[in-house]
C-alpha cells in the first residue's frame, strides 16, 4: 500500500528543467535511496519533498494527504542534512530536545525521549558537551537523533556521511541499517555512493538528468539493468563494454561478431526483434581467465591488487579494453597475452538507444 506518492513532479529554475515529471511511490516502512551523478536532480526530489523546495507542477501525498503546498514545519518529515546543520551553542541534549520545546512537550516526555534516543544511538555520555567537542560521527548521530526524537512519518536523509572517512562511514552504514531495523519508519536516502545504495536500500531509484531511469532493489538494477546508464552506474568496477558489428542467426542462437571473434548468444534471451548491431555488456566477474580456447583474447596492461581480489586491465584492440576480475594470488604479468571465457548466461545486449534488449532470468 502507498504510503507516500509524487506524480509528475516537476521543478524548473528560470530556464533549467531540474525535475522532468517524477513519478514514484513509496511503501511505509521502505529504505529507499535515491542515486545518480551529480546534477541528476536527486537532492532537489528531496528538498522538494521535504518542502524546502516549492515544486513547479504535480503532487506529493503522505499517508492519504497532499502536502504539496503544506510548510516544510507541517509535513511531518524529518531531515538530517550533510552539514549536520547543528547548534554550535547548545548542548547534544539540547540540540536533541529543541525541536520538542518548541512543540511544547512536557518536561518528562522531552527527558524520556531524549535518554531513549541518546541510549539507541550511543550518546548517553556526550549529552553535556558541546558540537566542537564531538568527532564527525558524533556528530552526525546527534543529527539523525535529533530527527528522531520528533517521531516523524518520513526520515529524510541528504548525503549524511559524505563528510566522515571511509572506515567511519561502513560503520555508519550499518548504524543506519540497524536503526531503521529498529524504528521500522520510512527513510529515504540519498547519497552518489552506489556501495550506500546497494547496501542499505530495500529498493534503489535511479535518476539521470532529472527524470527516473530505474527503480528496484539493489539486485534487480544489477543483474537486470534496463539502459546502458543503469548498468554502467551501478557495480564497481563497471560493466565492460563490447561493440558487435555483426549479428546473425546461428541455429537456434545469435552468433555475435565480437571484435573480429564468435561468440553464441542464446536467442531466448532476446528483448525485441534481431538486431543488426549491439553494445554487448559483461561485467568484469563474469569473466575468466582460460589456458586454452576462449571466447576472447588480450593483453594485461595492468594488474590491480586489492588483497582479497585483483583487476587486470586487458587491451582486446587498440581501441578497446576490458577489465577482468582475477584471483587475488594472480601471477598475471603487463604484456602477457591470456584468454578469455566468457559467462554467456550474464551477458546483456544493449541497442543502439542504449536501452537493453536481452534478459537475465530472475531465477538464474
Amino acid at each position: 500500500m502507498s504510503y507516500l506518492t509524487i506524480t509528475d513532479l516537476q521543478k524548473h529554475y528560470d530556464s533549467y528543467h531540474a525535475l522532468r515529471g517524477i513519478n514514484l511511490t513509496i511503501t511505509e516502512g521502505e529504505f529507499v535511496v535515491f542515486v545518480g551523478p551529480s546534477g541528476c536532480g536527486k537532492s532537489t526530489l528531496l528538498r522538494t519533498i521535504a518542502g524546502l523546495e516549492s515544486s513547479t507542477g504535480g503532487n506529493i501525498e503522505l499517508d492519504g494527504r497532499d502536502i504539496t503546498e503544506v510548510a516544510s514545519s507541517k509535513r511531518d518529515l524529518a531531515m538530517v542534512f550533510q552539514s549536520y546543520a547543528l547548534y554550535p551553542h547548545m548542548t547534544v541534549a539540547d540540540n536533541l530536545s529543541f525541536a520538542l520545546r518548541l512543540a511544547k512537550v512536557s518536561d518528562a516526555e522531552i527527558k524520556e525521549k531524549v535518554r531513549s534516543v541518546s541510549a539507541s544511538l550511543q550518546l548517553d555520555a556526550l549529552l553535556e558537551r558541546k558540537p566542537k567537542e564531538l568527532s564527525g560521527g558524533q556528530r552526525q548521530r546527534v543529527a539523525i537523533g535529533r530527527a528522531i526524537v520528533r517521531q516523524p512519518k518520513v526520515f529524510l536523509f541528504d548525503e549524511p556521511l559524505s563528510n566522515l572517512d571511509a572506515a567511519l562511514r561502513v560503520q555508519m552504514r550499518l548504524e543506519l541499517a540497524r536503526l531503521h531495523k529498529k524504528l521500522g519508519t520510512t527513510m529515504i536516502y540519498v547519497t552518489h555512493d552506489q556501495v550506500e545504495a546497494m547496501t542499505l536500500a530495500d529498493r534503489v531509484v535511479i535518476l539521470n538528468a532529472g527524470q527516473i531511469e530505474q527503480v528496484g532493489t539493489p539486485l534487480e538494477l544489477y543483474r537486470q539493468p534496463n539502459s546502458r546508464f543503469v548498468a554502467e552506474f551501478i557495480g564497481t568496477p563497471k560493466m565492460n563494454l563490447i561493440p558487435a558489428n555483426k549479428i546473425v542467426r546461428h541455429e537456434d542462437n545469435l552468433a555475435i561478431d565480437l571484435l573480429g571473434q564468435q561468440i553464441i548468444f542464446p536467442v531466448n534471451r532476446l528483448k525485441g526483434p534481431l538486431p543488426k548491431s549491439a553494445i554487448v555488456g559483461i561485467r568484469p566477474e563474469h569473466m575468466t581467465l582460460v589456458q586454452e580456447g576462449g571466447d576472447l583474447s588480450g593483453r594485461i596492461e595492468l594488474v590491480e591488487h586489492l588483497g582479497s581480489e585483483a583487476y587486470a586491465h586487458l587491451q582486446l584492440s587498440s581501441d578497446q579494453t576490458i577489465i577482468i576480475k582475477a584471483p587475488a594470488r594472480t601471477a598475471l604479468k603487463d604484456g602477457q597475452v591470456v584468454n578469455i571465457k566468457i559467462d554467456m548466461s550474464e551477458v546483456i545486449l544493449f541497442n543502439e538507444n542504449d536501452r537493453v534488449i536481452s534478459v537475465i532470468p530472475e531465477e538464474v
